[in-house]
């Protein structure tokens, strides 16, 4: 390319960049209309403003609302000189021009919309199921001209051009965060259109609104927008964390962590908004960074799946042929994917987190919602943690006969089957119990993948420590299910598997330590040796027992399990200290094999405990 065009691609890209800012001002300024009720500033006439081309003030809201029409106007005819700059510079096989021309089309479209808004009165306080929909809608078609501009901007600035085929599952996780953000910002808009016309006088008068059984249906519908942000958010930090190891590119590496950044100030503006009673400045200032976490993601989502970011196999290192199967895979290869083995004490944890809190039979529904759920969650993290392990599974004794090691599944397909179980969890939680249930799953595998397989499992000796806990959720998962809230009981049970996990793991960990001596993976008896190993596991042993027996000073629990407990860490603190005495394999495998029947025979006793007491 020559200076003359560089020059002209270079201007253009300026230009295309100061017209998304401008745009994201005048998006900012209607919601400052939406928020004051100026929506019917102009009556019910449309393109003209109270039947005139420029209206007598004779009302703050004619101006407020005028000013918007007229903001907007000018930023449609800054996008028809996008549109005929952009075609006449670039070529048509430059994604520029179809950035250009896709933008066109967009605000073309949001315009028609706002103007419907205006012409079937469905404004100012207006609180109709049908402007719930319209302005959702409007809302997700304004987050598509976000897109389009920036990615125009993008492009015109060097951008490289996407490659759309063969991305698989970064296509999936990035196409998953998409409609995250619609459905984010769909639940934005209801939660924003109640705030508007249902305004409590403090943050407290408005919980009280939202719980009471006779609120408007907007008011009940506002409550799931920050359920919504947290499982969004929770979903950015492990598509961010899978992405960036799928695409290990400096560009794709800053944009993911501008996202993370840009996302977490986002929550933080939200919970600021909501207990400030949601004045209109800082619905202003959430809106806009909302708009500018969407363009951080659409351009990481460029950079990602740019031409110039060649793609990468998790764990392909030590491995042939990574990116195809040798084998056509089984109904079987697929389960195994899920550790089914592994699976069963959390699953059977997750059941009686159920029972405990129904205090007996939760019903048959409850049931299923929770076996299914709680199985497809841990088997999605499991599946993910079995493509990014691949390579030191590979060289391991025990797990070298997995289906991704032996290529019957691809990596690619084994995520994609990761991702729709997750999907299935956490709708079937959402829908068959509550969305607290929901969430916890989804924190649960982000939990196991992002921080325990990703940054810690190769990285520190205290890998099991922090990156058990994903071990500990769930039991809240269940109690959540059955309760929709979590008391202090709950947390007993997820601090029971906590401090639980290092016995049961390094227990095993000492029978493969030679395994994870080989792979490089820093267990704690491959760091600092058996004797430190046994001593920690007796520690932890102690606290295990002493959280196991705190809910009786809850009174929520009667004698039967008060005995159980005592019996069973009686058993689990002799096994720890023979182990310590003499740091045997024999000692340890028994310790290993009693922890996974102590825990579960803990649960079982809580469980039936509170069903004959409670």
């Amino acid at each position: 390319m020559g200076v003359e065009p560089r020059m002209k691609h270079l201007a253009f890209a300026r230009y295309a960049w100061g017209l998304l800012l401008y745009i994201l001002g005048v998006i900012v300024w209607g919601a400052y209309v939406r928020a004051t009720g100026s929506g019917d500033g102009c009556g019910q006439s449309w393109p003209t403003c109270n039947g005139a081309l420029i209206p007598e003030p004779e009302q703050l809201k004619t101006v407020i609302e005028f000013s918007h029409r007229l903001t907007s106007g000018l930023a449609l005819i800054g996008v028809i000189v996008l549109y005929y700059w952009g075609r006449r510079i670039f070529p048509k096989d430059h994604p520029a021009y179809f950035g250009v021309t896709a933008a066109l089309w967009v605000m073309l479209t949001e315009t028609v919309a706002g103007g419907g808004l205006v012409l079937y009165e469905l404004v100012a306080y207006n609180d109709s199921v049908a402007r719930v929909v319209v302005m959702a809608i409007h809302l997700l078609i304004t987050l598509t001209l976000i897109a389009t501009m920036a990615l125009a901007a993008y492009w015109a600035s060097g951008g490289a051009p996407l490659r759309l085929k063969n991305q698989g599952a970064v296509g999936w996780a990035l196409g998953i965060a998409v409609l995250a953000f619609f459905t984010l910002a769909a639940s934005g808009a209801v939660t924003a259109l109640a705030d508007t016309l249902f305004r409590a006088p403090s943050f407290w008068e408005g919980v009280k609104m939202d719980l009471s059984p006779t609120a408007h249906f907007l008011i009940k519908l506002r409550v799931w927008h920050p359920i919504i942000a947290i499982s969004v958010g929770i979903y950015i930090l492990l598509m961010v964390g899978l992405v960036n190891r799928l695409r290990p590119h400096p560009t794709v590496q800053r944009y993911g962590t501008a996202l993370v950044l840009l996302f977490g100030t986002q929550i933080v503006v939200g919970l600021w908004n909501m207990l400030s009673n949601t004045p209109e400045s800082l619905q202003m200032l959430h809106i806009f960074t909302a708009d500018v976490v969407w363009i951080s993601f659409v351009l990481y989502a460029a950079a990602a799946l740019s031409r110039d970011v060649q793609p990468t196999e998790l764990g392909e290192e030590h491995l042939p042929s990574p990116h195809e199967s040798s084998s056509r895979a089984s109904v079987r290869d697929y389960f195994a994917l899920t550790k089914p083995r592994i699976i069963s004490l959390l699953l059977f944890t997750a059941l009686a987190g159920l029972f405990i809190a129904a205090g007996g039979w939760p019903g048959w529904k409850l049931f299923w919602v929770v076996f299914l759920g709680g199985y497809a969650f841990a088997g999605a993290a499991n599946a993910i943690n079995m493509v990014i392990d691949r390579d030191i599974d590979a060289r391991m004794e025990r797990t070298r006969g997995r289906p991704t090691v032996q290529n019957r599944i691809a990596s690619a397909d084994a995520l994609k089957f990761a991702f729709v179980l997750a999907a299935f969890a956490f709708v079937l939680l959402w829908l068959g119990a509550n969305p607290l249930a929901a969430t916890l799953g989804l924190a649960g595998l982000m939990h196991y993948v992002l921080i325990y397989t990703i940054f810690l499992k190769r990285r520190s000796w205290n890998n099991i420590v922090i990156g058990g806990a994903a071990g500990a959720f769930p039991p809240l998962v269940g109690w959540a299910a059955a309760t929709g809230e979590l008391n202090l009981l709950a947390w007993y049970l997820f601090a029971i598997v906590f401090f639980w996990t290092p016995v049961h793991f390094w227990a095993l960990a000492l029978l493969i330590k030679d395994d994870y001596a080989r792979v490089g993976v820093p267990m704690l008896p491959v760091v600092h040796g058996d004797r430190v190993t046994v001593l920690q596991i007796a520690l932890y042993a102690v606290l295990t027992a002493v959280i196991s027996i705190m809910p009786l000073t809850l009174g929520q629990v009667g004698w039967i399990y008060a005995l159980s407990a005592a019996l069973l860490n009686l058993v689990l603190l002799g096994h720890s200290l023979m182990l310590y005495l003499e740091p045997q394999r024999p000692r340890a495998r028994r310790l290993f094999f009693y922890s996974m029947s102590y825990l579960a025979l803990l649960f079982l006793a809580m469980a039936v405990d509170r069903s004959v007491h409670f």
